[in-house]
């Protein structure tokens, strides 16, 4: 294979050589054929020289236009031509030979009968023959010229490019004796072969219809052409289309002259198969990537041309058809995810066009009665086609179908948006509307519902939202049909009949029962509407609760609700009447709506309660915001009125009883229980709040004390509000006068009958009410007592000082000597921290005081203790004594101090490597002073230091003083392993220590005298 076909433009090809014949014949006396490219215009367009060709842009196969209108009329024979085409290759050579010899006889004779001798002769029979042999050449010249043009004659001739036939064209190339490979046959074919390709190729503006690659392949293999040449005509085509893009001005005929180059770009890699990539090498030629050209105009032709398959796919979709799709997509080179979008994108829009048809009748206007029922039917063809195809999905020979195939979805598509989420759900509730329509729900009704929401994109939550309120009120009506039937009371067993009225129709029991309960309460507010409930209201109402199974609980609380609000409302009414309001009237409407509504006791309170707790938090709060203690309790004492005059009223007409009956005081029996201890008799606020028969008959009828704030108010908060109101009863009510001045006014022992009902509505217990009195006589006795005991002495006259505030008080015995017991204990820590931190108490007195029973751990703090203890060591260690008791130090010590053992143990031990050095510089220098009682006492204490921390050979830089001071401390009679162990210490040898010892005194006063000197 010649590789320069691959590149090189038809244009390029040499013309076969011509070698210029004798006697004076020229080239131009040769026929030449000359080669002209022409345009010729689409089959799909009409023009007053062509015949009209229409298409449709809906059909996929369009007329084949005739020969003529492809490849232009046909050509005529000219000069030598005609005789060439109608001699035989056979006979053609005898012709040629007749007229060589011919042309040799007679120029021989010519030239001897002119010249009449031998050599004349020769010369006529050599120029004649000459003239015979070009003439020969030129018939033998125009033979490949007068095939092609009977190539071009036939194809042109026949009635369409499809009735072109190889072995016609092969019969054209025996007849006259030519090669395919001949450069003017060759020539001809390719023209051939390149309009055809030109004329099946559509516009840029134009879609392929899917069989130009065929069409093509079939006509190139019809004219036998080589791949090679053939590709060498696509490339002209592709640089004709790319010199049109260079030459257009405009945007829009650049835009279609790409749009032409990607087609023909595309058709030719399908025609050429796998041999594209080396035949078509149009990155080379035209400067263009893969990724730019080749690759997109595969996808988008490939896509296009799947795209107008699938236009035909309707909703019988069958196994040959999917596996047609499949091998149009290996066919078109389409990629599967794409060609699993495409068809994707099909079956959406397929499902939306019956969705658009079943909108259109549930929103038209003029809808009638069976318009549900025909967008019914458009939604059961999306069933039915949303089966098929998941059916087909699941074929055995699914891998051999086309990609996509399985459930639509709406997914990308129109209706994938919110604004059309409405839409969607009118759709799904006609649906279940319909499928409800014959009061039950099949099974096959609920597998589509599912199907049906799955394909509509809608949640769980909202299907099953619409499916609850439509089968809410298919129950509701089956519910009112048996009623009015009585179907449902003759059942023997309502809740049987309930509950297959439930499975027909798919229903959730427990929905079913909030259906019964609004029933019941519908029912309950029309036997209410009055304002009461009589018998026959009753009766009614228990029909309705034995037939719909409705359970007691639930009854009760559709009666505390809707009774309860009209009982509310009476209530509210009675407390807004106030104090001078509540009249025969009110307490009149009170005991209507209390025992008419047929309300229970607990149900009539509860209600009350809420209302008046309300009323009681207004008071607390106008208390809590107060200028001063006085106002603060006079909201109060109004709050006491308001319950005494009004609450007291109101549970009373609840209760149906006499607000004449006397009731027991609210903290009476509690209190009389502590009143037992004979401690509690001595504080008189608490004696004061029972009332003795004079003031109870003075003060008239007690509050209630059912309704409490108990549940409203923190113990706290309800202590000080108690505690409020006592210290106003105990000082009294003060008035502010001008210039500063003020009046106060004390109060009777009402006031704390009033205290007592104040507890009563706060909810306070015997216990809580008893400690606040206790805490406020505790706060007066120690106020006084912290005066009295201001040193933190107790003698004999404090003592029955504080005797006597206690009984004034009314505090009992043993909170007051608690209270003294804090105030002494108190003082005492501080003044024995005091004596800690000047040095006047040490182990000793600590000790002492611990034996006294006095509470040290308390008083003294943590790090004051471990201060002592830092400085009971340290005193040890400079105690001059050289003894170290390892138990007293690490172990009694710490004990009594309260300090932590293995904390002490690091303190002495920081302290004895300290302390070592520090003595033996003190023994020097006491040495140097002639100290001879000090350098003992300091050797002591390196020795007991060295008892807590063993430590190495001491250095110094004088020998020799080291050697007084040992001689020194050897004279003091020490005990044998103190010396011992100084020595070493010391490091003093043996010979050294035995010649100190022998020199005695000397040793101080030799020391001197030298130091004398030396000064």
């Amino acid at each position: 294979m010649n590789p320069s076909l691959l590149t090189a433009p038809p244009s390029s090809r040499p013309c076969p050589l011509v070698s210029f014949p004798p006697f004076g014949l020229t080239p131009n006396s040769l026929p030449r054929r000359r080669r002209y490219r022409v345009s010729f215009p689409r089959n799909s367009i009409s023009t007053d020289d062509q015949s009209p060709m229409s298409t449709s842009s809906t059909e996929t196969t369009a007329t084949t236009p005739t020969a003529p209108d492809i490849f232009g009329g046909p050509k005529e024979l000219t000069g030598i031509q005609p005789v060439v085409e109608k001699l035989s290759p056979p006979l053609r050579v005898a012709t040629s030979v007749v007229i060589l010899a011919g042309a040799l006889a007679a120029g021989y004779g010519i030239g001897l009968r002119l010249g009449g001798n031998r050599n004349a002769a020769l010369g006529g029979a050599a120029i004649l023959g000459a003239a015979g042999a070009a003439a020969a050449y030129a018939v033998n010249a125009a033979v490949p010229e007068v095939a092609a043009v009977s190539l071009h004659n036939y194809v042109a001739g026949c009635d369409g490019p499809e009735a072109v036939r190889k072995e016609d064209i092969e019969n054209i190339a025996q007849k006259y004796g030519v090669s395919k490979q001949d450069d003017a046959f060759n020539l001809e074919l390719c023209d051939l072969y390149s309009l055809f390709a030109s004329s099946v190729l559509p516009s840029g503006s134009e879609d392929l219809r899917g069989d130009e690659v065929e069409t093509i392949i079939s006509f190139k293999n019809a004219l036998g052409i080589d791949d090679p040449d053939a590709a060498s005509m696509h490339m002209e085509i592709g640089r004709r289309i790319f010199r049109q893009r260079l030459e257009t001005g405009d945007r829009d005929g650049d835009l279609e002259q790409r749009r032409a180059f990607q087609k023909l770009i595309y058709v030719s890699t399908l025609v050429f198969g796998d041999a594209s990539n080396f035949l078509l090498p149009w990155k080379r030629v035209f400067k263009v990537t893969d990724a730019q050209q080749v690759e997109i105009a595969i996808r988008d032709n490939a896509k296009q041309l799947y795209a107008s398959k699938l236009s035909s796919v309707g909703r019988d979709v069958d196994v040959k058809l999917l596996v047609s799709l499949r091998e149009a997509q290996l066919k078109y080179k389409l990629s599967d995810e794409l060609a699993k979008d495409l068809l994707m994108e099909h079956k959406r829009k397929l499902v939306e066009e019956n969705i658009s048809v079943a909108l259109n009748i549930l929103k038209s206007r003029t809808r009638t009665v069976g318009g549900v029922k025909q967008a019914v039917e458009e939604l059961d063809k999306i069933l039915a086609f949303n089966d098929l195809l998941t059916s087909l999905s699941n074929h055995p020979d699914a891998d051999h179908f086309a990609r996509g195939v399985g459930p639509v979805s709406l997914v990308g598509g129109e209706y994938d948006s919110d604004r059309k989420m409405d839409d969607l759900k009118l759709l799904y509730r006609a649906y279940v509307t319909d499928s409800l329509s014959g009061g039950r729900m099949e099974k096959n009704k609920l597998t589509a519902l599912s199907q049906l929401r799955n394909i509509l994109g809608l949640g769980n939550k909202e299907a099953e939202a619409i499916i609850l309120d439509v089968t809410s009120k298919v129950y509701q009506k089956r519910l009112s049909e048996v009623f009015q039937s009585g179907d449902l009371e003759m059942a023997d067993s309502k809740a049987a009949f309930l509950q297959n009225l439930c499975e027909e129709l798919h229903f959730d029991p427990q929905k079913a029962s909030e259906i019964h309960e609004e029933i019941y309460r519908k029912k309950l507010q029309q036997c209410v509407a009055d304002g009461e409930l009589d018998e026959k209201d009753v009766a009614a109402l228990l029909k309705v609760r034995v037939m719909l199974c409705i359970p007691q609980q639930t009854v009760d609380a559709a009666h505390s609700d809707i009774c309860g609000s009209l009982f509310e409302k009476a209530v509210k009414d009675a407390i807004a009447a106030g104090v001078d309001g509540y009249d025969a009237d009110v307490r009149k409407a009170v005991r209507k709506a209390a025992h008419g509504l047929r309300l229970t006791r607990e149900a009539a309170m509860s209600i009350a309660s809420k209302a008046v707790r309300k009323i009681f938090l207004n008071y607390v709060k106008r208390s809590r915001s107060a200028e001063n203690r006085t106002e603060s309790a006079k909201d109060l004492k109004k709050m006491i009125a308001f319950n005494t005059l009004v609450v007291t009223e109101l549970v009373a007409d609840i209760k149906g009883e006499s607000s004449d009956t006397p009731t027991e005081e609210p903290v009476k029996e509690d209190v009389e229980k502590l009143y037992e201890d004979d401690e509690w008799e001595s504080l008189q606020t608490l004696r004061k709040i029972r009332p003795n028969k004079e003031l109870t008959a003075k003060m008239g009828k007690p509050g209630q004390t059912e309704i409490t704030l108990k549940d409203d108010l923190s113990e706290r908060d309800r202590m000080d509000l108690y505690k409020t109101y006592l210290l106003y009863c105990l000082t009294g009510e003060v008035t502010r006068i001008p210039f500063g001045a003020q009046i106060t006014t004390k109060k009777d022992d009402s006031e704390y009958v009033f205290l007592n009902q104040l507890g009563g509505i706060l909810g306070l217990t015997a216990k809580e009410t008893v400690e606040v009195h206790r805490s406020l006589a505790e706060q007066a006795f120690r106020q006084q007592a912290e005066v009295i005991l201001a040193d933190g002495q107790l003698t004999k006259a404090r003592v029955e000082q504080l005797n006597e505030l206690q009984k004034n008080v009314g505090l009992p015995g043993p909170y007051a000597q608690k209270v003294i017991k804090s105030i002494t204990t108190t003082k005492m820590a501080a003044a024995i921290e005091t004596a800690i931190g000047q040095g006047r108490l040490n182990i000793k007195q600590i000790r002492e005081l611990k034996e006294a029973g006095v509470d040290l751990d308390n008083m003294i703090s943590e790090s004051l203790r471990e201060n002592l203890f830092k400085k009971t060591v340290d005193e040890i260690f400079s105690s001059g004594t050289g003894e170290f008791d390892e138990e007293e130090v690490y172990e009694k010590i710490p004990t009594d101090l309260k300090v932590n053992s293995q904390k002490a143990k690091g303190v002495v031990h920081d302290l004895a490597r300290t302390r070592l050095s520090n003595s033996l510089i003190q023994a020097v220098s006491l040495l140097r002073q002639r100290n001879r009682q000090g350098v003992v006492s300091s050797l002591n204490d390196m020795l007991a230091c060295d008892k807590a921390v063993p430590s190495e050979t001491l250095s110094w830089e004088v020998p020799e003083e080291l050697a007084d001071i040992f001689g020194i401390y050897a004279k003091s009679n020490p005990a044998p392993e103190k010396l011992s162990r100084l020595q070493y210490l010391l490091g003093i040898s043996d010979s050294v220590a035995a010649a100190v010892k022998e020199m005695g005194d000397g040793v101080l006063s030799a020391g001197a005298e030298e130091e004398k000197f030396v000064f």
